[in-house]
């Protein structure tokens, strides 16, 4: 039943700038300690802290689906708009943190004062680029379920860049409502096809036509399971779920002759069954 198809789609996110703004104050995200040079000197056996590794941020991007596609499968072609860094020319400041210089002021007496120490790295500036990215939207797939493109995300100055994750989100669809890998729909019969029976197909996801025939009375909220008419199973595509049809029964609205009301009396044959009760 699987078809592979293909649909195009633009994405497009902008840097928040939080890796240049780290950068402009200094430090860039590390951890100081400013203890950690002085009883390091003195042999207490302080380590220096590790450096915190330095990357972008990483971007969530919806990826809105339809049933249709999550039924049969599909391949997108995303078309990402990324912000990528890229050498302008002159220098910067780069790496910038805090250490601290101890200086002698007398015979046993010391001094330990803080400095800013940076390095010099080329000059950077933010570029768009544009790429094709291709996601595989696989039978079954659920909402919440996510593809990771590795750097794709947010740009950093000093660092790697983020990732970027495609989440899964289904449509709205008009006819089928899905729970796991079952499908539920709603079927509106008129009184007398509730009453003397009927016969349909209803058009499924991939086209096919599943068989609804019914030889007996169909009463309101109804409901009757259709095996293997629901979604395929994302870890076994070879097991699928059930679809479940509830009936809605549409009375006619105009008004019967009294030679009709005792002929709905002899068919019908059936007493009075009025009861008032709670039904919450």
């Amino acid at each position: 039943r699987r078809s592979r198809r293909g649909r195009q789609a633009v994405v497009s996110t902008q840097s928040t700038g939080e890796g240049v703004k780290k950068m402009s104050q200094g430090g860039g995200g590390q951890n100081f300690d400013p203890f950690a040079n002085f009883f390091g000197h003195f042999g207490f056996g302080h380590q220096e802290q590790e450096k915190q590794e330095r990357k972008g941020s990483d971007v969530v991007v919806d990826l809105v689906v339809t049933l249709e596609e999550l039924y049969l499968g599909n391949f997108v072609t995303i078309q990402r708009n990324r912000p990528v860094y890229k050498e302008s020319g002159g220098t910067r400041q780069c790496n910038c943190r805090m250490e601290m210089k101890t200086h002698m002021t007398g015979p046993g007496s010391f001094q330990m004062t803080q400095h800013r120490v940076c390095d010099q790295c080329p000059g950077l500036k933010l570029v768009t680029e544009t790429e094709d990215l291709e996601l595989e939207i696989e039978p079954g797939m659920v909402d919440g379920m996510v593809q990771k493109f590795s750097g794709k995300g947010e740009p950093h100055m000093e660092g790697e860049p983020g990732d970027l994750y495609f989440k899964v989100k289904t449509l709205k669809h008009p006819q089928f409502h899905r729970s796991g890998d079952d499908l539920y729909t709603n079927l509106t019969i008129s009184l007398q096809e509730a009453l003397v029976g009927f016969e349909m197909e209803i058009k499924h996801l991939d086209g096919h036509k599943v068989p609804v025939k019914r030889e007996k009375v169909t009463w309101f909220g109804a409901v009757i399971m259709k095996k293997g008419e629901g979604m395929p199973n994302f870890e076994n595509r070879n097991k699928l779920g059930n679809l479940y049809i509830t009936f809605d029964v549409k009375f006619p609205r105009g008004e019967l002759t009294a030679e009709e009301k005792d002929s709905v009396r002899s068919i019908l044959k059936q007493a009075s069954v009025q009861t008032v009760y709670n039904g919450l």
